[in-house]
């Protein structure tokens, strides 16, 4: 069988690297790590809730944090901030506000900054999202990836695989269906691809999508 890894830790030190930057000790890495859980948790909680109900994305492409002594930055990528920060002056403030509530952090100072991706669609957890929305009002799942690859296609990217899990249209017995477009050499380690797995619940059941996006060889 061929054994199966995860692209992104695949190609850490070479095409990618890390999303959180911080030191600590053996003993304190445990609590780091559980934090920085917390903050990407709460930050997704949050423009879940405020995005408006039509859109049904979020846009979060990933979540950066760094960690000093007595700062933490965090930076959220997005593809649409227009969803977090539009009719809400203080939508960046409040989200801030609720973060530090989440980690009770006295001694140490807490930035929150957002910026902005240029193609969105070129983004595997965004391109998720609209997978999951289209499947959520029950489209059907080969429209759903087509539509996708439509998306991605403008994004100038060099190659897309998405794959669908479970009980997909509703069917007993689950399978797994799965497209490809362009090349995705996942052996590759010189070559940049962007992962993401991301779970939707539909009134069937569970499904998993997986998409891998070639961005470009270095």
């Amino acid at each position: 069988m061929g054994q199966k890894i995860n692209p992104l830790g695949f190609r850490l030190g070479t095409t990618q690297s890390h999303y959180s930057l911080w030191f600590s000790q053996p003993k304190n890495y445990s609590e780091g790590l559980q934090e920085d859980q917390k903050i990407r948790d709460c930050i997704k909680n949050y423009v879940q809730k405020n995005t408006r109900a039509s859109s049904g994305i979020e846009g979060i492409a990933r979540i950066e944090i760094q960690k000093r002594i007595d700062l933490i930055q965090v930076i959220i990528h997005m593809g649409f901030p227009k969803l977090l920060i539009e009719n809400r002056p203080h939508g960046v403030e409040d989200l801030k506000i609720n973060v530090q509530k989440e980690l009770n952090c006295v001694n140490r100072k807490l930035n929150i900054a957002i910026t902005r991706i240029a193609k969105p669609y070129g983004h595997p957890n965004i391109l998720a999202e609209f997978i999951a929305g289209q499947l959520k009002s029950r489209v059907s799942f080969r429209k759903a990836m087509k539509k996708a690859i439509e998306l991605t296609e403008q994004a100038d990217t060099k190659g897309i695989q998405i794959q669908i899990a479970g009980r997909i249209d509703g069917k007993e017995i689950a399978r797994i269906e799965w497209i490809r477009e362009g090349r995705v050499p996942l052996q590759t380690i010189r070559a940049k691809i962007d992962y993401c797995a991301y779970t939707v619940r539909t009134i069937y059941g569970v499904l998993g999508i997986k998409i891998w996006i070639f961005m470009d060889e270095e």
